[in-house]
């Protein structure tokens, strides 16, 4: 069992693959259709922009299905929607939030996904603040009717809205470590509030509500000028909102205060019933081995917060083109590929692990999955997943990788199985060759996962074509090879904690009817 750097398996291949790629003509066309005749501009255009953000359970997310399945049609490419459960249906409408007193001001925010309506009605009330220091949870009980016809600010007022790379920049290194020592004291403190009210920020929402508030506010700060995290509402009559970090905290300084402020809330939005959840499968059919299969894999839904243009629009589009190029300069695969566009990631693999659950015909004869998630950024790393001999197959695929796009990747074989993240693990804990394709993260954990700034304009075009050519020249290779992938496993080390011998991931079942509770 051996570990290849990234670096030494560039150097051993890279004297070669120039001259495989000039050499071999699918490799070529798939270059040049994939930089001069790109269509990730349109498709990024067309899925971002006029569809929008893609939650489990709303229209958008069945006018992506639709969308998808025309695109590939119009390619050539035979697709469908496969149904796999059913979700909450919920449809977003308009979110327009006002403070009224003190002073008039339009604030930024939005009602959070599944959040119920304040009808076309606007709600207004005064704004309060938990209380600031609890004893207890009868103490709280106590104190609980106060909210009673008011907007409750239930998340921390930040000291601060700039991220700690801008204090590291400007400041004083002793005003950044005063800064960081009062925000650590402050939010220990807060943690200490909610043990001692005896709730969390789940649970807490629907004991507001009981008690008679109108709308519950948050501030999910993402440590990024501007950004919030923008989840789901835990209330089932009133609305919940999520307003910016700058917003908030005017708001919390006021009625910390006394000046009592008074905000005008429209929350529009639709219950729906129960509705059916989609993937969207694409199938190009092998010519020699058409029972084998190699799986272009991506996320299809997002949260709603924007328009999921990094998680996981990017994905989806670098599978389509993929597929398209191919579909144009490798029309008669060796063996089928398919193109999975899975439902209901976010909410724990759902869409990937009823696949997986549904076809083991497919999953037992799976060459190999190419999984792209994280981001706008070009792909950087490839593990091999804990399969022992993945270095002799995906090293000699990456090998006819043109070195402009295989330099940038490091590699790490055998690697550790992953356990989760994106959908490339329902497929590894089914035992099948599953690789994620990761990306240079672009600021993506503060700046567009799961946030209100996940939008088109943060795509990098050159990257994503950078990974169009990796995935289009990795499933024409997988597919092309001669010989069947190994799935040999390595043999896991003990837990370092228990001394017990860790196991592979277990394969799990989806939920397959989600939101009703």
């Amino acid at each position: 069992m051996k570990k290849i750097s990234g670096m030494l398996l560039f150097c051993l291949l890279l004297a070669g693959n120039i001259a495989v790629a000039q050499d071999d003509p699918v490799i070529q066309n798939i270059v040049e259709e994939a930089e001069e005749n790109s269509s990730l501009e349109q498709l990024a255009h067309q899925l971002l922009d006029s569809i929008g953000p893609r939650l489990v359970g709303t229209p958008q997310m069945n006018n992506a299905h639709n969308w998808a399945v025309k695109k590939f049609e119009s390619w050539g490419i035979p697709a469908e929607k496969e149904k796999w459960g059913e979700w909450r249906g919920w449809e977003r409408g308009i979110t327009h939030i006002d403070m009224i007193t003190p002073r008039v001001q339009t604030l930024e925010g939005r009602q959070l996904a599944w959040s119920p309506s304040t009808g076309k009605k606007p709600v207004t009330a005064e704004v309060i603040t938990l209380p600031e220091t609890v004893s207890d949870s009868m103490a709280f009980q106590r104190w609980l009717p106060n909210v009673k016809g008011k907007f409750v600010l239930i998340s921390m007022k930040e000291p601060t809205g700039r991220p700690d790379y801008n204090w590291e920049e400007f400041a004083t290194a002793a005003s950044f470590a005063k800064m960081k020592q009062e925000r650590q004291e402050q939010t220990e403190a807060w943690r200490n509030k909610f043990r001692s009210m005896g709730y969390n920020s789940r649970t807490l929402p629907a004991a507001l509500e009981k008690a008679g508030a109108v709308g519950v506010v948050t501030s999910n700060w993402s440590d990024g000028f501007g950004v919030n995290k923008i989840f789901a509402a835990y209330t089932k009559k009133v609305p919940t909102l999520d307003l910016a970090l700058e917003d908030y905290t005017m708001l919390y300084r006021l009625a910390e205060n006394g000046s009592k402020p008074k905000i005008r809330v429209t929350a529009e939005s639709k219950e729906l019933g129960t509705v059916p959840t989609f993937n969207t499968i694409a199938t190009i059919k092998g010519t020699e081995l058409p029972e084998e299969y190699v799986i272009l894999s991506a996320h299809f839904d997002s949260w709603d917060g924007a328009t999921g243009a990094t998680d996981n629009g990017t994905g989806t589009i670098v599978m389509m083109e993929a597929a398209r190029i191919l579909k144009k300069h490798y029309p008669n695969p060796k063996r089928t590929i398919i193109v999975g566009l899975w439902g209901s990631e976010e909410q724990g693999l759902n869409g990937s692990r009823a696949f997986v659950e549904d076809h083991p015909e497919i999953v037992k004869n799976v060459q190999a999955v190419f999984n792209q998630d994280n981001g706008t950024g070009r792909v950087v790393n490839i593990s091999g997943n804990g399969f022992l001999h993945a270095y002799d197959y995906l090293g000699d695929w990456l090998s006819k990788v043109p070195d402009t796009v295989a330099s940038h990747v490091e590699t790490n074989f055998p690697g550790r199985p992953g356990r989760g993240g994106s959908d490339y693990a329902s497929f590894l804990a089914a035992g099948a060759p599953a690789f994620n394709l990761s990306a240079l993260n672009w600021s993506y954990w503060n700046y567009t996962w799961h946030t209100n700034r996940d939008t088109y304009d943060k795509i990098v075009f050159d990257d994503v074509r950078n990974n169009v050519i990796l995935t289009a020249v990795l499933a024409y290779m997988a597919s092309e090879d001669d010989e069947k992938t190994s799935r040999e496993q390595i043999k896991l080390p003990n837990n370092p904690r228990t001394g017990e011998p860790q196991t592979w991931p277990e394969a799990r079942s989806p939920n397959r009817k989600g939101g009703m509770d």
